[in-house]
C-alpha cells in the first residue's frame, strides 16, 4: 500500500468523515457547552490525566457512530456491485482490506490526535506544573477503541451486507455501552450493573471528578487486548472471501475478550487508583499541597501566615497550626474527615476555586473557624447556612464594621431567610461583650468540628439548636 493509493483512498471515500466526526462533534460538546467539565480541578483542561479522562468518556456517543460508520464504509463495495468484479483481480483480499482499514485508522488517529492536542495546549498554558506521562495509556487505549470499532463495522458489513446492518450495529453498541457504563455509586469509586470484569470491557470511562484517580495498569492491558481481538477480528472479516475464513474469523475477539477477562480487575477499587505521584505532598513551612496543584502554593503560603495569625488571635492555643489540601477519596455527599489541628483546602470548593489575594485569607480564616463538614462545589451543591455562618466568624474574626459574605447570597425563598437569620445573629453576636463574643465563636467551631448538625446560626444567636 503506497502513500499515493492511500491518498486517493483518503480523498474518495467516507475515511475522513470518522476522524472529523469524532474532532468536530467533541469540540462542539466541549467549546459550545458550559458544561462541568470546565470547573473544578478535574475539568478538561486543568490537568493532564483529567483530559484524557474526559476525551474517553465521550467515546460514549462516538464508538457506536464510529462502528456504524464503519459499517457504512465496508458496504462500499456491496453497494456499487463490485464484489465479483473484486474478487477476479490479482490484488489480493488482505490488501484491498489494509487499504480501506489503513485509511480509516488514519483518519480516526488524526481526529482523535488533534482533540488531544486542542485539549494539552489549554492544559499547558494553564499554568498547571504538574506534567506526567499517565495520560497517554489512557489517550492510546482510546484511539485503539475508535480504529478496532470501526474496523469491526467495517469487517461485519462486508460479511452481512445488507443496508441495515449499520443502523444494527449503531444500536447494538449503544445498548452495550449502555450496559457497560461504570455510573458513580454508592461509594467513592465508580460501579456497574454488570461485574466489574464485563464492564470494562466498554472503553468509556466515567466523568472524572477527582484529579487523583486514573486507571490502573491491569486496566490499560485487558483493555488493549480485547480492542486488538476486535480489531483482528474486524480485519479477518474484511479480508475474507470464504465462509470458513468468516466463521475462523471469530477466534481473535474470543481469545482478546479471554485474555482481557483474566487481566482486568474484579474488584472496582482496583479500577481506579491513586495517582501517586500526582497525590504526592509539596510542602512549605505549615503549608501543604499535592503536587498536582503546586502552582497553588505560592499563593496559598503567602496567605496562609494572615490566616494562621488571626486564627491564633481569636483562639489561642487551640488554633490550627498546618494548612494542608484535602485529599482523602471519598463518595458524593459525604462528609470529610476533619481536624481541629489542621486547615483543610479543597480547590474544588468555591471559597477557593479561583480566588486571590484577600478571598484566599477570608477562605482559610473560615475554614479555620467554621469548618464545613460537607463541601460546596458545582457537582454537590451546598447549602447556603454554611455560608452565612463563616461569613460572620470572618467578618467577627477581622473586625468588619458589618457582615460581609464570603459568596453571593443568592435570591430564593430560602436563601434569604438564612442571610436574614444571619443578619439578626450577627447584631446578636456584636451586642455582646468581647469574651462573650469569643466564647460563641469557639462553641460554634467545636459544633462544626463534630459533624453532628448542630445549628451554627442559632449558636451565634445564643439560641438552643433545633
Amino acid at each position: 500500500m503506497n502513500g499515493r493509493v492511500l491518498r486517493t483512498e483518503l480523498r474518495r471515500s467516507v475515511a475522513p468523515w470518522t476522524g472529523a466526526v469524532v474532532l468536530g462533534g467533541s469540540l462542539a460538546v466541549f467549546c459550545l457547552i458550559d458544561g462541568i467539565w470546565w470547573r473544578g480541578t478535574a475539568g478538561w483542561t486543568a490537568q493532564w490525566t483529567s483530559m484524557a479522562m474526559w476525551t474517553r468518556y465521550l467515546l460514549a456517543f462516538w464508538w457506536p457512530l464510529v462502528v456504524g460508520m464503519g459499517a457504512v464504509y465496508g458496504l462500499r463495495d456491496s453497494r456499487s456491485r463490485m464484489t465479483e468484479l473484486l474478487a477476479t483481480t490479482p490484488l489480493p483480499a488482505g490488501r484491498r482490506a489494509a487499504l480501506s482499514a489503513g485509511a480509516t485508522a488514519l483518519s480516526l488517529a488524526a481526529g482523535f490526535g488533534l482533540l488531544v492536542l486542542v485539549g494539552g495546549v489549554q492544559v499547558a498554558v494553564g499554568g498547571t506544573a504538574y506534567a506526567p506521562l499517565g495520560w497517554l495509556p489512557i489517550s492510546l487505549v482510546a484511539v485503539l477503541a475508535l480504529v478496532a470499532g470501526a474496523v469491526f463495522g467495517m469487517g461485519v458489513a462486508r460479511a452481512l451486507p445488507s443496508v441495515l446492518t449499520p443502523p444494527a450495529l449503531v444500536v447494538s453498541f449503544l445498548m452495550l455501552t449502555g450496559v457497560l457504563l461504570r455510573q458513580v455509586g454508592d461509594g467513592a469509586l465508580p460501579s456497574s450493573i454488570a461485574p466489574n470484569r464485563l464492564a470494562l470491557l466498554s472503553p468509556v470511562t466515567v466523568e472524572p471528578r477527582e484529579m487523583l484517580l486514573t486507571l490502573s495498569a491491569s486496566v490499560h492491558l485487558g483493555q488493549a487486548l480485547w480492542l486488538l481481538g476486535l480489531l483482528a477480528t474486524g480485519f479477518a472479516l474484511l479480508s475474507a472471501v470464504t465462509r470458513r475464513a468468516r466463521l475462523l474469523a471469530v477466534v481473535p475477539v474470543l481469545a482478546g475478550a479471554a485474555l482481557a477477562l483474566l487481566v482486568l480487575p474484579a474488584d472496582p477499587r482496583d479500577t481506579y487508583v491513586v495517582d501517586g505521584a500526582a497525590a504526592a505532598p509539596v510542602c512549605d513551612g505549615p503549608v501543604c499541597v499535592t503536587r498536582a496543584n503546586r502552582s497553588h502554593l505560592p499563593e496559598l503560603v503567602a496567605r496562609s501566615r494572615d490566616a494562621l495569625r488571626v486564627l491564633h488571635d481569636v483562639l489561642g492555643a487551640q488554633a490550627p497550626g498546618t494548612v494542608r489540601e484535602d485529599t482523602r477519596l471519598r463518595a458524593l455527599g459525604d462528609a470529610r474527615e476533619l481536624s481541629a489541628d489542621v486547615v483543610l483546602v479543597d480547590f474544588d470548593e468555591r471559597l477557593f476555586a479561583g480566588a486571590t489575594g484577600d478571598a484566599v485569607t477570608r477562605a482559610l480564616i473560615a475554614q479555620g473557624l467554621a469548618p464545613n463538614c460537607y463541601p460546596r462545589n458545582d457537582r454537590e451543591g451546598g447549602d447556603a447556612t454554611g455560608v452565612a455562618v463563616q461569613s460572620i466568624v470572618v467578618s467577627w474574626a477581622l473586625g468588619d464594621p458589618g457582615l460581609r459574605p464570603l459568596e453571593e447570597k443568592g435570591t430564593d425563598a430560602y436563601a434569604l431567610k438564612t442571610w436574614a437569620d444571619a443578619d439578626a445573629a450577627w447584631q446578636k453576636l456584636t451586642a455582646l461583650a468581647p469574651d462573650q463574643q469569643r466564647s460563641r465563636i469557639v462553641a460554634v467551631r467545636a459544633a462544626e468540628l463534630s459533624c453532628a448538625g448542630h445549628g451554627g446560626l442559632a449558636v451565634l444567636a445564643g439560641e438552643e439548636s433545633r
